[in-house]
């Protein structure tokens, strides 16, 4: 088992199958280190759409601007295929699904990196993640995770192309994570990229 939260809830380790999903890591929305909530990445096969979704039809000012909180994100955006995969899905009983953030997305590539490759290392930092990391990746932090379902051709690993997230950048583009080495950078909102949903417990 992982570590106790704050509340006394004892969380399972990372990759740890875990209400509904698998546990990515914890976050912080108050970015002072402490975790705030639990994060759960769908399973592969029923909660994961790899040939590609839009993030929006057409592409208007949402005001899904939180880099931390997908949720709040999720229900601010309209005429979405991404987020509207997200919040119709129902899994293991749950059904509070939503389109992760940034850094929500950033925080399971850290923990769950599929691949062995090299990250970039003009990204990486981000104080809502617990603990909080101040700098940018190293070439070779994070590593490939050491959970193998999760590593590359594993049944529940992240493909290595682009994944939307839910925080938008303008009215036309929003950011993507590049899961094979970590590029984080603003695409088209009309551009198919993968999707994976999460959920997320208060700790």
């Amino acid at each position: 088992m992982g570590a106790a939260a704050s509340t006394g809830v004892v969380l399972p380790a990372i990759g740890a199958s875990y209400e509904g999903g698998f546990f990515a890591g914890t976050i912080s929305h108050t970015a002072n280190g402490t975790a705030t909530h639990a994060l759960i990445v769908a399973p592969a096969s029923s909660g994961y759409n790899t040939s590609g979704l839009k993030w929006q039809n057409t592409s208007t000012t949402t005001g899904a601007t939180s880099v931390y909180d997908g949720a709040s994100n999720t229900s601010s955006i309209s005429d979405s295929p991404a987020a509207s995969f997200c919040t119709g899905l129902s899994i293991g009983g749950y059904s509070d699904w939503y389109f992760p953030a940034r850094f929500e997305l950033e925080i399971a590539y850290y923990n769950l990196k599929p691949t062995t490759q090299s990250n970039t290392t003009s990204y990486g930092a981000n104080s809502y993640a617990v603990p909080q990391r101040t700098s940018n990746y190293t070439s070779g932090d994070p590593a490939q995770t050491s959970v193998s379902a999760f590593q590359s051709g594993g049944s529940e690993a992240f493909e290595t192309g682009y994944h939307h997230t839910s925080t938008e950048e303008s009215s036309s583009r929003a950011w993507v994570i590049l899961f094979n080495q970590g590029l984080t950078f603003h695409e088209d909102k009309g551009d198919a990229q993968k999707v994976r949903a999460f959920r997320k417990i208060a700790l």
